[in-house]
């Protein structure tokens, strides 16, 4: 058979072209966001990290005693500014990304905002006022000048900006309860400077801004808070390192940046049509660092205890819960009903009525500012006063020098305590330097500097209340079975066994922290009477003592069980440091007890009662210019004490070991006996001051006992201290023990130093002399057996 045929082929009809295919879209460029997102956290650490490190720098120098450069705070934001916003000026310029470029502006403008508004940290923190005053102007002038360069003119709804104080003020409610207010014009320009960082906020988070994040096709809230928010908080982070004087941007660093996502939530409900709402969020929430803090509080002296530092701590984060809370609250509020208008101002009214509230029921109301200490012109000669000596010649003093004394300051005070009465203005006269305290900020300093009775107008910084006491500091160890190596350095129980002198039938005062009166160790050496204990603090009828600073110094003195240097000598306590941050008021208060005790709600000028003087005193606080001293402010009261026959002994201080760092009286003057301080090892403690002080004076006199020495506490415990605060007490039962064993050398101080001076023994300097070596170790180690059996000599 033949194959079969094929079937025939069949032609199909031509198919149309169809259209060409579709390109890929472009894809997006990834790295300008990551850049961004690198940027803006580094930017925020970075700006973080450079602010607590200023603060770190001159909180040790202000420790330390060293110059604080004025120069170092503008200089920590400016290295902020010029690395930061370098970097947010290329994210400005570079990228294709509008939102990128929109980022980058923002964050460029506040960091040249950081270097203006850093500017007035030059200006000294006593002077608050005025910084405060300048960086108002500089904050609404930037602003100013931003908003010129961006006429957005849209205004929000007003309830917006209702929300906007609303949720600011939420974020002020932990200030209302644990901060304090300062004095009446400081709190103002607090606000003012507040509401001029407001203003400044919003017009770099403008409307431009949030258009990148506004929700719109293809975008969400949740990108508006989240990443706008994020954006946004880096901005405001780098303002906040502006916000306030030195310290006080510590806790707006907290704060401020956390309130970014209210912040975009706030735009998302009023669809982004101005900033106005952030500014009433921004200006409220720096409310409370600048008007609540006192930026000299923020201080490591106040660290321990806690004191101003922890409470600041304490509100800045709950203020930090509250923004993430409210942002949190805004974002998922329905918009119809949080912009009307009566939702709004009844948000507003709540958020203010709380604070208020808070602050009257559970904080410190009221204004607490510092006060100013005048200085008048003419004080009391006391040259002529007769020096006699032992017990009837001592009390025969301190009678004459009180008496001179308050009769002096009653006639030359007379004018202007009229013109204070005159204007309503509270004062406090003093008499043992002439001086009054007077209740009032710039403006009457300015007033008071120009009258002719003055001689200079300091400030007495008065530390704002905190909302609970500080807790008793105790002691862990055990009371010692024999006398400690303090005491056996000095051969102090030599003097009780072999010589039978404990220093009885004398008194030592100490003005301190306050003394535990029921400690066993000290309980029994107390005078009694209504006239041994004052608390211009707390006004305490009875001796206490939180801080356990007063009671350990005192229990080196006088201490029973081995503990202090002169067990059978009695005490008298006044408080002068409640909390480690006084005043030459505060002091000058203790000093004026000192010369003349009186009775609980007495006067100092008529109930004063001299003959009941303590015969020496123990002095281990030194008054810094933080606190309102210069040199000289207390010098004409340590030599009146010293006319009166009262024997001063003053810790040298814990600034070493620099040259020069005896600086803070009462140690500088002449007519004190500075002590420095020692170790075990008979070796000069690192800490220890050294001379000579700025008036070319040889400092410290002696040196004793200052590194781990075991002495009492509150509660009845014991535990180790350091620092001079230790040394001190030590000399002053060496004295004790002395005035004891040859009662005719009571009020006589040129021959009991000779006496200490002669019979030191020699301390070996190995490294820089600092001049001389009387410079680092004065005399030497004070000598207790030496001394009394060179008195009894003699």
């Amino acid at each position: 058979m033949h194959d079969a045929s094929p079937p025939p082929i069949v032609t199909a009809p031509p198919i149309p072209p169809g259209p060409p295919p579709v390109p890929p879209a472009p894809r997006r460029n990834p790295w300008p966001a990551v850049a961004a997102v690198l940027i803006g956290v580094a930017g925020a650490t970075f700006t973080v990290s450079a602010q607590v490190a200023a603060w770190l720098v001159e909180q040790f120098l202000l420790v330390a005693g060293l110059p604080q450069p004025a120069w170092l705070p503008p200089a920590a934001s400016a290295l902020t500014a010029a690395i930061f916003g370098g970097a947010a000026t290329l994210l400005a310029t570079l990228p294709q990304s509008a939102t990128i470029r929109t980022i980058g502006r923002a964050w460029a403008l506040s960091a040249v905002a950081l270097v203006a508004l850093s500017l007035p940290r030059a200006i000294a923190p006593v002077h608050h006022e005025l910084y405060l005053a300048v960086w108002a102007v500089l904050a609404a002038i930037a602003a100013l000048l931003i908003r010129r360069r961006r006429r957005n003119t849209e205004r929000a709804p007003r309830s917006a900006a209702l929300l906007g104080l609303a949720a600011g003020s939420a974020l002020l409610v932990p200030w209302w309860w644990l901060g304090a207010l300062g004095g009446a014009l400081e709190t103002a320009l607090a606000v003012v400077g507040a509401v001029a960082l407001g203003f400044l906020a919003a017009v770099i988070l403008d409307r431009s801004f949030w258009a990148a994040f506004t929700p719109g096709p293809g975008r969400s809230t949740v990108r508006l808070v989240l990443v706008g928010g994020s954006a946004a908080g880096v901005a405001l982070a780098v303002l906040a390192a502006a916000v306030g004087h030195r310290g006080a941007q510590l806790p707006a660093l907290v704060v401020l940046p956390a309130a970014g996502y209210a912040a975009a939530a706030l735009v998302a409900l009023s669809d982004g049509r101005s900033s106005a709402p952030i500014g009433w969020l921004a200006g409220a929430a720096a409310v409370g660092p600048l008007a609540f803090v006192d930026p000299e509080e923020i201080s490591l002296a106040l660290v321990s205890g806690r004191d101003v530092p922890f409470w600041t701590a304490v509100a800045a984060v709950a203020a930090w819960a509250a923004a993430l809370l409210v942002g949190a609250a805004l974002s998922v509020a329905p918009r119809p009903l949080a912009l009307r208008r009566g939702i709004a101002v009844s948000a507003a009214a709540a958020t203010l009525g709380a604070g208020v509230v808070v602050h009257l029921g559970l904080g410190s109301p009221g204004l607490h500012g510092d006060r100013l200490f005048v200085i008048l012109k003419e004080q009391a000669d006391l040259s002529t006063v007769a020096r006699g000596t032992g017990q009837a010649g001592r009390d025969a003093r301190a009678r004459e020098v009180y008496r001179r004394l308050v009769a002096h300051a009653q006639e030359s005070q007379a004018a202007l305590r009229r013109d204070l009465r005159r204007l309503g203005l509270k004062h406090q006269p003093y008499y043992l330097v002439n001086a009054i305290e007077v209740e009032g900020g710039p403006l009457l300093r300015a007033w008071l500097s120009r009258h002719p009775d003055v001689d200079r107008v300091l400030i007495s910084q008065r530390a704002r209340p905190i909302p609970a006491p500080p807790p008793v500091e105790r002691g862990s160890q055990s009371a010692p079975d024999s006398p400690p190596w303090n005491i056996t350095m000095l051969r102090a129980d030599q003097v009780w066994s072999q010589l039978g002198v404990t220093g009885s039938g004398i008194v030592i005062g100490t003005s301190d922290s306050g003394v535990d009166g029921d400690h066993p160790a000290l309980a029994d050496g107390f005078r009694g009477g209504d006239d041994s204990w004052y608390d211009p603090w707390q006004h305490t009828r009875q001796p206490t003592d939180r801080d356990g600073h007063g009671t350990h110094t005192i229990g080196s003195a006088v201490g029973r069980g081995g503990i202090g240097v002169a067990p059978g000598a009695q005490w008298v306590g006044c408080v002068n440091l409640y909390r480690n941050l006084g005043n030459p008021a505060y002091y000058l208060d203790c000093l004026q007890f000192m010369l003349a005790p009186f009775p609980p709600g007495g006067d100092p000028f008529t109930d004063g009662r001299p003959e009941r003087a303590p015969h020496i005193l123990t002095n281990s606080w030194g008054c810094v210019p933080l606190e309102g001293c210069d040199p000289e402010a207390l010098a004409p009261a340590t030599a009146a004490l010293a006319a009166a026959g009262i024997y001063v002994v003053s810790a040298a201080g814990n600034s070493g070991p620099f040259c020069g760092s005896v600086q803070d009286p009462p140690a500088t003057h002449g007519d004190v006996l500075s002590v420095g301080a020692v170790t075990s090892a008979g070796k000069v403690a690192d800490f220890s001051s050294r001379g000579p002080t700025a008036a070319g004076l040889t400092k410290p006199d002696l040196v004793a006992p200052g590194q781990g020495v075991l002495s009492a506490m509150p509660g009845g415990g014991y535990a180790t201290r350091s620092g001079t605060s230790m040394a001190s007490p030590h000399v002053a039962g060496v004295v004790a023990l002395l005035w004891s064993a040859k009662p005719e050398l009571i009020g006589d101080i040129e021959t009991t130093t000779r006496l200490l001076r002669e019979t030191a023994r020699p301390v070996p300097v190995h490294k820089n002399d600092c001049g001389q070596p009387e410079n680092v170790v004065g005399a030497g180690i004070v000598d207790a057996y030496a001394a009394v059996m060179a008195a009894r000599r003699g």
